[in-house]
């Protein structure tokens, strides 16, 4: 069996508006609490988005455990529009209403999670019953959960409105390449939604 730990990312500085948005103070220390879940998995091998933020949030971890980040483009999160979005919560519901909408100079959630499976895929091929981890982002693995269960966000308290955690663990376990298990992993203490 592979077990596959998608780690979304500890809480970013969201005044910096492009994707090179580093984590907060609250951010940085919340991602030791990643450290001490992730410490007693015999965590083969780590891949991450190349952004500044899920770096960050793996970091200590990779640090504490002798291992290497491993790089993979496909995972970044997506690519909205080249310019910073005031309307951000409605652009991202019509996403969801419609996996083909996508601005002009932005990609759709398609798009976001073809790429995300693709690589996903090639991991599950060539580090067959591992224990692996993946820097994640929030839209980009609501995307790659949707593709193998599409209810599992809303039995999740996800979906409709994608925002989960900051930092946030889901693991997804494969015998090769067909899913077994979905459980996620609340690190951090949250409000209780009205």
């Amino acid at each position: 069996m592979t077990n596959v730990y998608f780690v979304r990312h500890a809480e970013p500085d969201m005044s910096v508006h492009d994707e090179g948005r580093p984590l907060t103070p609250k951010g940085l220390a919340n991602s030791r609490l990643v450290t001490k879940f992730l410490s007693d998995k015999s965590i083969d091998i780590v891949f991450s988005s190349p952004f500044v933020r899920t770096v960050q949030t793996l970091k200590d971890f990779v640090e504490s455990q002798s291992l290497k980040l491993n790089f993979v483009d496909d995972f970044r999160e997506r690519h909205i529009s080249n310019n910073w979005l005031p309307n951000f919560d409605e652009v991202s519901a019509k996403q969801w209403e419609d996996f083909s909408y996508k601005l002009p100079d932005g990609e759709s959630l398609a798009d976001v999670q073809s790429r995300n499976i693709r690589a996903l895929e090639n991991i599950l091929v060539s580090h067959k019953d591992k224990n692996i981890v993946i820097g994640a982002h929030g839209t980009a693995l609501s995307t790659l959960v949707y593709y193998f269960d599409k209810t599992w966000l809303i039995k999740n308290d996800v979906f409709p409105t994608c925002k989960m955690p900051m930092p946030w663990i889901v693991l997804l376990q494969f015998d090769k390449q067909k899913l077994l298990h979905i459980e996620k992993f609340e690190i951090i203490s949250q409000p209780k939604r009205p």
